[in-house]
């Protein structure tokens, strides 16, 4: 394990020794099996306090929902901080991860839903199924769960041309998943603040791409 990190810096350290604008990352940062343990971390502890009673029902379902689009819009944001910090050991990091940013979208999208089906009734989950403010969800999780299954590399080298046009659902998926938060919160200013920073993003993305073209 330790060998492995330190292969994994060395090798991020040369990359960044070529421009000595760019700081070398962090020993942990370089190794995936940290950055997966510090994605996991907060879900691990939400579930184990939900099921020993410390939290509740709403407040698991709360936080499980909020780190899933967080997780999504720095995703989704990885381009637009290589369009303002080109070249940055920062962006290079973000680009690197990306699929693994990604699939803990997914991750976290399957807990809450998880969480959920186990509290709620089967007649209940039937019904509310019917409504906008939950087939929005459902159909954001179908949406990652696709994601996930093909970010790969052989699922890249079957899908060919077709793995960008899938993976480009992300960005109705996640109207999708800021949808579902403002219909279904008691109070959705949090979600719109989200789901304008999300706006934001894309349009700084947008608005790079067609100024330097």
């Amino acid at each position: 394990m330790k060998w492995r990190v330190w292969k994994a810096t060395s090798h991020w350290n040369s990359v960044c020794a070529g421009n000595s604008r760019l700081p070398a990352v962090p020993t942990l940062l370089a190794s995936s099996r940290f950055l997966w343990l510090l994605l996991a971390l907060p879900g691990i502890y939400w579930f184990w306090a939900y099921w020993q009673g410390i939290i509740f029902y709403g407040e698991f379902i709360h936080a499980s929902g909020v780190m899933a689009v967080r997780l999504l819009i720095l995703t989704l944001s990885v381009s637009a901080v290589g369009l303002l910090l080109p070249g940055h050991a920062f962006t290079r990091w973000l680009r690197r991860n990306r699929r693994y940013l990604g699939v803990a979208v997914f991750a976290y999208s399957l807990l809450h839903t998880l969480v959920y089906l186990q509290r709620q009734p089967l007649e209940r989950i039937l019904a509310e199924m019917q409504q906008l403010a939950m087939w929005t969800g459902w159909l954001a999780l179908l949406v990652f769960l696709a994601l996930a299954a093909t970010s790969n590399n052989p699922s890249l080298r079957l899908l060919g041309k077709k793995w960008k046009l899938l993976h480009r659902l992300v960005y109705p998926a996640a109207a999708l998943s800021l949808a579902h938060w403002v219909l279904t919160a008691f109070d959705p200013t949090i979600g719109y603040l989200h789901l304008g920073i999300l706006a934001a993003v894309i349009l700084f993305r947008v608005a790079m791409l067609r100024r330097a073209n």
